[in-house]
């Protein structure tokens, strides 16, 4: 199998064993990013919208990172501590993504790393 590891310092590092992205062919199947600050690998202040914009953000660095954009995501994920929260990432989703939007599956969760309160993965096809 011929898969090329993604890593970008625009992104948080990862904290375990994993990868933060590995692509395969034309697709990469990108690994779960909180609200981690890249560069103090801290968790954002603020509200969470904030937390959301943060993830998504990371999301993306390493979406460029392979040669790709959100909009060329075609199946993302969406795990949250509160489903509550969830017409917020609508709306994040709405201003960073352009139609058609991806595939998307949102699950609520006990809890995530570092007790972010959103974790976003997704596979990328370019």
């Amino acid at each position: 199998m011929n898969r090329s590891i993604i890593a970008t310092p625009d992104a948080p590092q990862a904290i375990g064993t994993y990868s933060q992205a590995v692509k395969v062919g034309q697709t990469t199947y990108l690994s779960g990013q909180i609200p981690l600050i890249p560069e103090s690998m801290q968790l954002v202040e603020g509200d969470i919208e904030a937390e959301i914009r943060q993830a998504f953000a990371n999301l993306r660095a390493v979406c460029e990172a392979a040669g790709g954009s959100l909009n060329q995501l075609v199946k993302l994920n969406v795990y949250l501590t509160d489903l509550s929260h969830f017409p917020i990432v609508n709306a994040v989703m709405d201003d960073l993504f352009d139609a058609p939007f991806p595939a998307r599956a949102a699950l609520g969760v006990a809890a995530l790393p570092r007790n972010a309160r959103v974790e976003v993965d997704g596979i990328l096809v370019s």
